[in-house]
């Protein structure tokens, strides 16, 4: 299987593209907090949907997704708490917010899937 063709790989490349362009919006001082924090969750997303679809056994690419949805759980949480503290106008976070929804939503349906 080819990760690259997969729907939600690249959706969660492109939030990490996006995350990475709106992190330069906060402050420098910022750049070893929730700037590096909200980068590496991101990219953790995609990085893991690919690593599990190299792995041989469907337990595994399973696993995998399980990260994926949990670095995109942590994503969400440093999104609320920069939003919170200021980091960027309050209205530019809704939708990189609603792009992880989406694709919370998809991973969990993707899960539930593979789980049947």
């Amino acid at each position: 299987m080819n990760y690259r063709n997969q729907l939600i790989w690249q959706r969660a490349v492109q939030l990490a593209i996006n995350c990475y362009k709106f992190t330069r919006l906060f402050s420098k001082s910022e750049l070893y907090g929730l700037t590096s924090q909200i980068r590496r969750s991101s990219v953790s997303v995609a990085s893991n949907i690919a690593e599990g679809c190299g792995r041989r056994s469907k337990p595994e690419y399973i696993q995998f997704l399980h990260i994926a949805l949990g670095s995109l759980r942590e994503l969400d949480t440093q999104l609320i708490i920069a939003e919170e503290v200021d980091l960027a106008e309050k209205n530019l976070f809704t939708t990189l917010l609603n792009k992880v929804e989406e694709i919370q939503s998809i991973l969990v349906a993707i899960l539930n899937k593979l789980k049947a």
